[in-house]
């Protein structure tokens, strides 16, 4: 397999006495050795995110000698986060994640350059932001984002090293049309509809498959940057942490395809519109914490519906309230009565806007949902209300 990385970039690359006794572990593999160390400390890689996958890659990278490696993120550190982002600490709660990253991967190895981007990617500076890199690793969360790095790897011709994690089950693969692979948009080739997916952080995630997920990418991409072995271009590979089983499905590039087919229509990057929060959709009756603290305070007789799955409420509830998951309201809305007033709230806004729905075909004329949930309720009313 031939590297991402050229031969004549290593020209002026110099391995230090200390880099030696560094990577002296890497130095005595044949497959690597000396200039396959100095192809690490040439190369530099973009990953998009800093969370869960980000932080395994990213430390891992650094550990081998990556000479630069790239971070977009534009988010804080939040205690939630603590679980399964190692690249933070409870003492980094608050800081923006590319701080406490280049903090904690100077740590790892002051030899390496870490580059921060403090934005949100989008179809303005991805080109940009993209440029100087070798490839891109996928460490997001979110199916904006996804289709953007993809669409970004693509028009750009970089190698894409795609991770991606739900509860107990997680997916790595390489999208590389330029090896004669598929991309994103062959497997999937439009963001799913709202509803159709858990999203923004409502399904979970064991803390430990992040961690298994992102070592997996970081050694997709240095084999690309080394240049050995096989890599996952036109395989996908799905991990079941329950089971411990790995499954390897075969991908094919699709012709059709909007980007990398034949003739291909997408020829600029665009940002992709998914509604995550169906809250936003301003058709709907909505209400804030702050009014439904006013609610709750006053007399006056509502019901309130809590739309979470049962673990979710282990973790948080309002007090008085009636618990039916969304995925279960239309076959149980019978439980509820259609001439009361009904407040409906869920985690951030999205599933109860979803239920709101749901209840207003029913004929129920008296509904509304709480915009921002339980978790705007936390910051916003009662911080002894765990946000999650």
């Amino acid at each position: 397999m031939e590297s991402v990385i050229s031969q004549k970039r290593l020209d002026d690359i110099v391995l230090s006495t200390a880099e030696k006794q560094r990577y002296a572990r890497h130095l005595t593999i044949p497959d690597v050795g000396v200039e396959g160390q100095k192809r690490l400390k040439a190369s530099k890689v973009l990953c998009i995110g800093a969370g869960g996958l980000g932080s395994p890659v990213t430390m891992y990278l650094a550990a081998a000698g990556i000479g630069e490696i790239g971070i977009v993120d534009f988010d804080l550190v939040d205690f939630s986060n603590l679980q399964r982002q190692l690249l933070h600490g409870t003492g980094d709660v608050g800081k923006k994640k590319i701080v406490s990253a280049t903090e904690r991967l100077s740590e790892i190895n002051p030899e390496v350059i870490v580059k921060t981007h403090d934005t949100r990617l989008d179809a303005a500076n991805a080109k940009e932001i993209a440029g100087p890199y070798d490839l891109i690793i996928d460490g997001t969360d979110n199916f904006e984002t996804r289709y953007l790095s993809n669409d970004l790897a693509v028009l750009t011709g970089k190698p894409n090293v795609y991770g991606s994690i739900f509860r107990f089950e997680g997916q790595v693969s390489v999208f590389d049309p330029t090896r004669g692979g598929p991309c994103y948009r062959c497997l999937f080739p439009s963001p799913p509809e709202p509803g159709q997916v858990p999203s923004c952080a409502e399904g979970g995630v064991l803390g430990v498959l992040p961690g298994i997920v992102g070592c997996l990418q970081a050694n997709e991409a240095i084999k690309l940057l080394l240049g050995i072995g096989d890599p996952l271009v036109g395989r996908l590979v799905h991990f079941d942490a329950l089971a411990f089983r790995f499954r390897e499905i075969k991908l094919r590039r699709d012709p059709e395809c909007v980007i990398c087919g034949d003739s291909p229509t997408l020829t600029e990057l665009k940002n992709i519109e998914f509604a995550c929060d169906m809250s936003e959709q301003p058709a709907l009756n909505e209400i804030n914490v702050h009014v439904l603290k006013e609610r709750m305070e006053n007399p006056t007789s509502f019901v309130l519906l809590d739309v979470r799955e049962p673990a979710e409420i282990e973790v948080a509830k309002l007090p008085g309230a009636v618990f039916i998951p969304l995925g279960e309201l239309a076959e149980r809305i019978g439980e509820l009565d259609p001439a009361a007033e009904t407040i409906i709230h869920c985690k951030a806004g999205g599933r109860s806007a979803k239920a709101l729905a749901i209840l207003t075909e029913a004929g129920f004329a008296d509904a509304c949902h709480v915009q921002g949930g339980i978790n705007a309720w936390s910051t916003e009313i009662d911080e002894t209300v765990p946000l999650y």
